[in-house]
């Protein structure tokens, strides 16, 4: 099984890292097809990765010319310089219908959609770069928050290291989940998380705001989440209406305070689902869900799960 990785300078170590040790550790284990992984770049030139070291090519980008069953763009600080070459982009063009799958990691989408292949697609990228990304291809269905989305045979991932996600979906895909499961313990990795999962938590997120009084309200909610948290009682907290407090929430956070609430909730009960053996109704009520039925209902808008199958997904 020939798996291709598109190299480029400025290249992302991790992004490439992630893709081939799991490979490799998955020919290991697996009784399966082989997979053949193979960095091409134009010419076989060796590439320079962001973080300076350098690697050697193992193929000539412009004389692979067999069926290969993935072709897959790393990402990269250098993702726009490679999406302004011609002939990179049009080798990946090239390359695409011979594969059985076409992915990219990261940044790497910038390259996919320069070859027209996202076109009509829904995409992700790494979260720093979506804005950017969408404004520049308005034709591709850009969604910032994914770990990785699978749009028919064309996958993206976000950031860096979910490029271990979608590679352990690849293999749960191509060998089951019993060899998947063998690569994330052999990794260390959490198997496996859905692609639909948030690529930045809010609690992982900078916490400050641009206005006070946002600040003090998201603090308060991401601190008591089995409290009171009504639109109501956060505008009585903080001297404001509803409605101005409303208004500060759309501009700063880009959500109500009531849709801030729920995912609040909604992360801290998928923290707890993972990390401890508590009840549902427990996480439930830890978290500020009146019930069950309504973090089951949050859970399957969120994450496109029930919470029962998200913790069975961690085990």
């Amino acid at each position: 099984m020939i798996f291709v990785i598109v190299g480029y300078d400025g290249a992302e170590l991790l992004d490439i890292a992630c893709v081939t040790s799991a490979l490799h550790i998955a020919n290991r284990i697996s009784a399966g097809p082989p997979y053949r992984t193979v960095l091409a770049t134009l010419g076989q030139q060796p590439l320079e990765c962001d973080s300076g070291l350098r690697l050697e090519a193992q193929a000539v980008l412009e004389r692979i010319n067999e069926p290969i069953d993935t072709l897959l763009v790393t990402g990269g600080l250098g993702h726009e310089k490679a999406a302004g070459n011609p002939y990179l982009i049009s080798h990946v063009r090239r390359l695409a219908p011979l594969a059985r799958r076409v992915a990219a990691v990261c940044t790497g989408a910038t390259v996919l959609a320069e070859a027209g292949l996202l076109a009509d697609r829904r995409a992700t990228t790494h979260w720093m770069y979506a804005r950017r990304f969408a404004e520049r291809y308005p034709d591709v269905l850009v969604d910032p928050e994914p770990i990785y989305i699978r749009d028919g045979d064309v996958s993206t991932s976000g950031g860096v290291t979910s490029a271990l996600d979608l590679t352990l979906a690849f293999i749960e895909e191509d060998h089951g989940p019993t060899v998947a499961r063998g690569v994330a313990l052999g990794t260390v990795a959490y198997l496996q998380r859905p692609g639909g999962q948030a690529q930045v938590s809010m609690f992982l997120a900078r916490r400050g705001s641009d206005d006070f009084v946002v600040r003090r309200v998201t603090d308060h909610i991401t601190g008591n989440l089995s409290g009171d948290l009504t639109s109501g009682d956060l505008a009585r907290r903080v001297g404001v209406s509803e409605r101005h407090l409303a208004r500060l929430f759309l501009t700063y956070v880009h959500q109500t305070p009531a849709q801030f609430v729920r995912r609040a909730r909604t992360e801290a009960a998928a923290h707890l689902l993972t990390s401890t053996v508590l009840p549902m109704a427990a996480v439930a009520r830890r978290c500020g869900f009146g019930s069950t039925e309504s973090m089951r209902k949050a859970f399957q808008d969120r994450y496109g799960v029930p919470p029962s199958h998200y913790r069975a997904q961690a085990s």
